[in-house]
């Protein structure tokens, strides 16, 4: 067996995942660094020449976003403001370097628990699509990480895009992060939020999610049920709409203090969707 595969074509890609389990490889940003002394763990599919699988599309009812696509191809993509808690996160995932190597899809697939892009995706409803030589299959995003470094992804499977629904009206999306600086760290904890609105401002529908407080990135289905109907409002934040969040100590912060920290972004996500922009977006 090649111990370094790069095909040019879809079809040869998912013949060699099918012929053998390999490791997947486009930006290499999460990859290489958790190598940095040991060797490659096993054979490599390199991914980053296959055509066609970089560009952002656009639908009638929703949003293409392929497995080659960057964190800069994000941020500078003429997106409506669904996206734009994605493409705050996209502005803070490591340096330039980073943003411009690493994929969307490779960020997901690390499946760490303080990825910055899963607890947005997870408030855009996103789906993934999974392809390989028996056919194609859809998961929502929920479905699909599983836990610390864990998906549902099959070994002869690629995940090749996602897809983001087109909401029905005016939609806006938030994120707010909390390291220990700006840029360049990983996060103590992180929130998402996504919220529709109605002909008079209130939230029609909302979609919240907090990562880096549990094993994977949950959304507050509690607080997401209080919004509904109402103008977005800091105090509607309480203590028991974060049940759904395991946060844990370790180097970079307590359990309580992940808690204490996760609610006051909420409160500062629920001002930012609270905004008249944000409610004409």
């Amino acid at each position: 067996m090649d111990a370094w595969l790069r095909p040019t074509s879809l079809a040869d890609a998912l013949a060699a995942l099918a012929a053998a389990p390999r490791v997947i490889l486009a930006g290499g940003t999460d990859l290489y660094p958790s190598h940095v002394t040991t060797p490659l763990p096993g054979p490599i599919l390199d991914i980053s020449a296959l055509p066609g699988l970089r560009r952002i599309e656009t639908h009638a009812d929703h949003w293409r976003i392929p497995c080659l696509a960057t964190w800069s191809d994000i941020a500078g993509a003429d997106l409506p403001p669904v996206f734009d808690g994605l493409r705050a996160a996209a502005r803070q995932v490591g340096g330039v370097q980073v943003q411009n190597a690493g994929t969307v899809i490779g960020n997901l697939c690390n499946a760490s628990p303080a990825a910055d892009g899963v607890p947005n995706l997870l408030a855009l409803e996103a789906t993934i699509e999974l392809a390989s030589r028996a056919g194609t299959r859809h998961l929502p995003l929920e479905d699909f990480v599983l836990g610390n470094r864990r998906t549902a992804r099959r070994p002869d499977e690629l995940a090749v895009a996602l897809r983001i629904p087109r909401p029905p009206g005016p939609a806006r999306g938030v994120f707010e992060k909390l390291g220990a600086r700006r840029y360049l760290v990983i996060s103590i904890t992180m929130v998402a939020a996504v919220a529709e609105y109605d002909a008079a401002g209130a939230v029609r529908r909302a979609r919240i999610a907090v990562g880096a407080c549990g094993p994977r990135a949950v959304r507050l289905p509690g607080l997401e049920a209080a919004l509904e109907g109402r103008r977005p409002e800091p105090a509607l934040v309480t203590t028991a709409h974060l049940a759904p969040l395991t946060p844990i100590d370790d180097v970079r912060a307590s359990a309580g203090y992940r808690l204490v920290a996760t609610a006051e972004l909420l409160r500062r996500a629920l001002a930012a969707l609270g905004t008249p922009s944000a409610r004409a977006a």
